[in-house]
């Protein structure tokens, strides 16, 4: 039991164990307090004098509990902090981590508590200028520069930074953010080069040293109407090679869009239940096959049969890895590369 003998310090460690969606008994908050129930108690009445609901129930031990209510004082935040909430979070929150997931979803239920309208507001207009970080193979990025952007993303700044291209040249750009967006992989800014005059995509990956000047700007209309959808388009271009994306899943439409990057594109619902999903993409074919899987449902590849063949030898190779040892089958792994000696079809699917 550690004694917490500054009494400012003590009242924000029993506000931070309060702003918990649970009941305290008082001897539970002694103990971890290290101090005695009566001055736990005198604590209690130092928060009410501050404007904190805090509840007291009768019983042996007595508990206290943090109620929300219109005289809740406000959560003292600052941009960053905010911005951490909004991005951090979410992310935390939505994606299978071990161990993080809950501690975001326990964060996340102390601000639900205590959080007044103001501040709600303010968290929702960051949410509102990110989509969800989600789980891939993509390059490690500092959560300073996912903070910085984010920040200016939301509060309409102007933003300055180096960036490092393909090539390894590196520029530094002024640029008024619109939205950052993950493709699952990794993270891209779409924004309006200022010096270029025109729309740019960046992976923020190679993004250093991003500062928000603090110049405001009125936001423009983003070409294809969406940051999503423009971004689909720019990596096609780069990429110079394109398909027609045609898939069929066994889930409906809400289901499967919740699991799969927004760039990809927009499934539309089925009469039996089921979605479809038709858009022209770029990039990898075997890292297409990899995500569909990864979203969890059945599904049926109808286009294009390139991405038929890469779905199945990904099927092959997982049931072969599954095999227990010493079952035979392994040395068939490199019998195939994909799209070789195998006849492609827009029939098949598999389940992860």
């Amino acid at each position: 039991m550690t004694s917490t003998t500054d009494t400012p310090a003590r009242l924000l460690h029993l506000l931070s164990l309060l702003q918990t969606p649970r009941e305290w008994p008082g001897g539970e908050l002694a103990e971890r307090l290290g101090v005695s129930r009566r001055t736990v108690r005198r604590d209690i009445d130092r928060l009410r004098e501050l404007g904190y609901p805090v509840q007291a129930t009768l019983g042996t031990d007595g508990g206290y509990r943090l109620v929300a209510g219109k005289a809740l004082p406000p959560l003292v935040l600052d941009d960053e902090e905010a911005v951490a909430i909004a991005v951090g979070l979410r992310a935390g929150a939505g994606h299978a981590v071990e161990g993080v997931e809950e501690a975001s979803v326990r964060a996340l239920a102390k601000l639900e508590q205590v959080l007044p309208s103001r501040l709600r507001h303010r968290v929702s207009t960051l949410q509102a200028a990110t989509i969800p970080l989600t789980s891939g193979d993509g390059a490690t990025i500092a959560p300073e520069t996912l903070t910085v952007i984010a920040s200016a993303t939301a509060g309409g700044e102007r933003l300055r930074f180096h960036y490092r291209s393909a090539d390894g040249t590196r520029t530094r750009r002024l640029t008024e953010p619109y939205r950052l967006v993950s493709t699952g992989r990794r993270w891209y800014l779409v924004a309006y080069d200022m010096d270029r005059e025109d729309w740019r995509t960046f992976r923020v990956d190679r993004v250093s040293e991003p500062f928000a000047t603090g110049a405001r700007f009125a936001p423009r209309e983003v070409p294809e109407g969406d940051a999503a959808r423009f971004l689909r388009r720019s990596m096609q271009q780069k990429d110079g090679g394109t398909y027609e994306l045609d898939v069929e899943f066994a889930a409906p439409a809400e289901a499967v869009a919740a699991r799969m990057p927004a760039s990809v594109g927009v499934p539309v619902a089925l009469p039996d239940g089921g979605c479809r999903l038709r858009t022209t993409s770029a990039g990898s074919l075997e890292w297409m096959a990899v995500r569909l899987a990864m979203g969890g449902f059945e599904f049926r590849v109808r286009a294009p049969e390139e991405l038929a063949v890469a779905v199945r030898e990904l099927g092959e190779r997982m049931v072969r890895a599954g095999r227990p040892a010493g079952r035979p089958g392994l040395a068939g792994r490199a019998r195939s590369a994909p799209g070789h000696n195998e006849p492609a079809h827009g029939q098949q699917g598999t389940q992860p």
